[in-house]
């Protein structure tokens, strides 16, 4: 079996795979001091209650933005994943993606960014731009060579009511768990979710269009866009300009690179 990590700023996601086939899937919060004590106490338990067997387990990949935790799930594998076949395996730049990073910080670019372009050029083969709702939102573009070559990075929608609960008097921190009847908010609740759905759908909307005219040339081909990340379902109807939503992008991507870099450590 295969385990995959993907350590977000607010949100780790982690996934076992068995021949291809996702077993558990696990999204829980991300906290920067975890040890990799601490993590072993913590999916060990939830192994045992998938009744799946953590000996089982012979590779191991992370994609992290959180270089701390990065260090830990190392630490984690090496120390308690004791059956592996081979060396655990991080996401940077300087693995083999089987694509180009034209960018001009590859190092600089987020793991999970990497793996999303590597997972969406998998399915699409044409130029594309990954949309990942995360605690950032960020567009990823993926030109026909294939190469990553950019993107743009925006305040999540998690960030933006939270900027409004702690900036503004009166104003309440909301979960966005209902869809407005109208445009127009006719009560603060209303407003705000209102002005968090369509204000976000218009974002994606024109930054897509943006982004594409960039991407390809005038004659070529509409990139393809593809959405993941918690907050995906909720904005589609919203925006004219999500083709395709994969909430299992960023795993599937880490299934990916981990076999094609398991022999080069």
């Amino acid at each position: 079996m295969l385990f995959v990590v993907d350590v977000g700023n607010s949100h780790t996601v982690s996934g076992l795979y068995d021949r291809g086939r996702l077993l558990g899937c696990w999204r829980l919060q991300s906290h920067q001091d975890k040890t990799a004590d601490e993590l072993a106490l913590r999916y060990h338990g939830l192994f045992q209650m998938h009744k799946l067997d953590p000996a089982a387990i012979e590779g191991f990949v992370v994609a992290s933005v959180v270089p701390t935790q990065e260090t830990s799930w190392l630490r984690f594998a090496d120390t308690y994943l004791t059956r592996l076949k081979y060396p655990p395996l991080r996401v940077c730049a300087d693995i083999q993606l089987d694509m180009g990073v034209e960018v001009e910080h590859p190092e600089e670019v987020g793991a999970d960014r990497l793996v999303n372009a590597v997972a969406a050029w998998e399915q699409i083969r044409a130029p594309l731009i990954v949309i990942d709702f995360g605690t950032a939102i960020t567009f990823d573009c993926v030109n026909a060579s294939p190469a990553y070559v950019g993107g743009t990075i925006h305040a999540g929608i998690g960030i933006s009511l939270d900027a409004l609960a702690s900036r503004t008097a009166k104003l309440p921190r909301l979960d966005i768990n209902t869809t407005p009847a109208h445009p127009i908010g006719t009560t603060t609740v209303k407003a705000i979710h209102s002005g968090i759905l369509y204000g976000f759908g218009g974002l994606i909307d024109r930054m897509v269009e943006v982004l594409g005219k960039e991407l390809v040339p005038a004659s070529g081909p509409v990139p393809t866009t593809i959405a993941t990340g918690g907050m995906a379902a909720l904005i589609k109807p919203y925006t004219q300009r999500i083709d395709l939503i994969d909430e299992e992008l960023t795993l599937k991507g880490l299934a990916l690179l981990f076999e094609r870099n398991k022999n080069h450590g």
